[in-house]
């Protein structure tokens, strides 16, 4: 277990940093967001609401990824089967490789009765998935996206990206692809002519792969945490980040792979031979891709280019949920808002009945819990800006004076991310919202 300190041996001068309040929180051992009881409530009810949706975007990842595949016309690849509904979680259930969640290991109860009745009525899936009324898997594909478009950020650590263009993942690829249409000879002659683009459609793929595998160890570890915070074992914000660093450290080696079934074949696209790994692999990219940087958020704000209201590099996209406002409107090309619509479902009823209480209407809800939503992301940011700072640097009770300001070094480099001015970035992150109660 990582015990995160919270009484330092050695005092450093203060901090001059603009955020020098939560550097110094942090060099305690605590979290960019503030320890009270209304945080802690409030992210650990959103975690408890997005653990269930959860549930369901990994299996479905896995399944467009294991099974779907390449399919020119995947028209039914949200209408998850039987086989991936029972699929046992890795993290979860008696025979779990490491038990993270003493829950079930196969889809959870509130997400298996929701798809039942969704919020009309009991009728068949093919109907539930064609009035939208369903879980918003496209929420999930917008994530994968972003992690596949900024897959070149990490490209000193992240071996998995540039695997993805060596010779033997296209080795790998062209197999699969092969027997994936073996039965097809006109979509066999399209990939012989277009070779690269069939090529791109596998790495994608390989991404759908990844997050799936990413998020089956998130969302045990989030109703984990909801269960320990009903049984009163949580008494203030910095145990949940620590709770979140330890899980960081005890799944960091998990295998990330991608296999193709088909026929009852298994083609190894991307080996667990290979040794990627979860922390380095998924979850760094995954926090660089949707909480830091992401795409402009289209259908909502008009963009000039050419005024520089939008980077020049790709490097300096921040318009991840760290940075995001949180809008209502459900419009296209609005991912946050497709998955609080689904978090909206599966609200504790504490987190209701405090909602209840600061909403202007039921419509307002949406707003409320994406703005929860936000507060717990800073939460998780902060516990993987802990972990990265246990791996690389030094115990934050550490008597030596060099250690501890190489510890305020790295604190303050992380926070520099929320004082640029450029491209607005300074004024769009939410980091200064967060630390104030009033911000709902």
């Amino acid at each position: 277990m990582v015990q995160i300190s919270d009484k330092p041996t050695t005092k450093l001068p203060p901090s001059n940093h603009e955020f020098a309040e939560i550097i110094h929180r942090l060099e305690a051992g605590g979290s960019m967001l503030p320890d009270t009881q209304e945080n802690l409530m409030q992210i650990i009810g959103i975690y408890k609401a997005y653990a269930v949706p959860m549930d369901f975007y990994w299996r479905d990842l896995l399944y467009i990824g294991e099974r779907v595949f390449l399919n020119p016309l995947p028209a039914f690849k949200y209408l998850l089967p039987q086989e991936y509904l029972d699929l046992h979680n890795h993290y979860a259930g008696d025979n779990a490789d490491l038990k993270i969640w003493r829950g079930i290991a196969t889809a959870h109860p509130e997400l298996l009765a929701f798809m039942e009745k969704g919020e009309t009525t009991k009728m068949p899936k093919i109907l539930h998935h064609l009035f939208h009324d369903r879980i918003n898997m496209e929420f999930a594909e917008a994530c994968m996206q972003a992690m596949l478009w900024h897959r070149k950020m990490y490209a000193p650590v992240n071996q998995f990206d540039a695997y993805l263009d060596s010779e033997e993942y296209k080795g790998n690829a062209d197999q699969a692809i092969k027997a994936y249409f073996k039965k097809n000879p006109a979509m066999l002659g399209l990939y012989k002519l277009f070779p690269d683009m069939f090529l791109e459609q596998c790495r994608m793929m390989s991404y759908y792969s990844n997050l799936g595998l990413f998020w089956e160890v998130m969302a045990p570890m989030f109703f984990e945490m909801s269960d320990i915070y009903d049984e009163g074992g949580f008494k203030g914000v910095p145990d949940t980040m620590n709770f979140l660093v330890n899980g960081i450290f005890a799944i960091a080696g998990r295998p990330i792979y991608h296999h193709l079934y088909d026929d009852g074949e298994c083609y190894e696209i991307i080996p667990k031979s290979k040794g990627f790994t979860w922390l380095y692999e998924a979850a760094l990219p995954y926090v660089e891709a949707v909480f830091y940087r992401t795409a402009p958020f289209r259908g909502t704000k008009s963009y000039n280019a050419q005024a520089k209201q939008v980077p020049d590099d790709q490097k300096d996209f921040h318009y991840g949920i760290l940075y995001a406002d949180v809008f209502p409107v459900g419009t296209a090309g609005i991912p946050p808002t497709l998955l609080m619509q689904d978090m909206l479902h599966f609200l504790p009823q504490y987190l209701v009945n405090y909602y209840k209480q600061y909403c202007r209407g039921e419509d307002d809800m949406l707003i409320q819990l994406g703005v929860s939503f936000q507060r717990s992301m800073y939460n998780v940011t902060s516990a993987v800006i802990q972990a990265l700072r246990t791996a690389l640097l030094y115990p934050l009770d550490d008597p030596n004076p060099k250690h501890l300001q190489a510890n305020r070094e790295f604190f303050e480099m992380q926070l520099n991310r929320f004082t640029r001015a450029e491209y607005g970035m300074r004024d769009a992150a939410k980091l200064r919202s967060i630390q104030h109660q009033d911000y709902r």
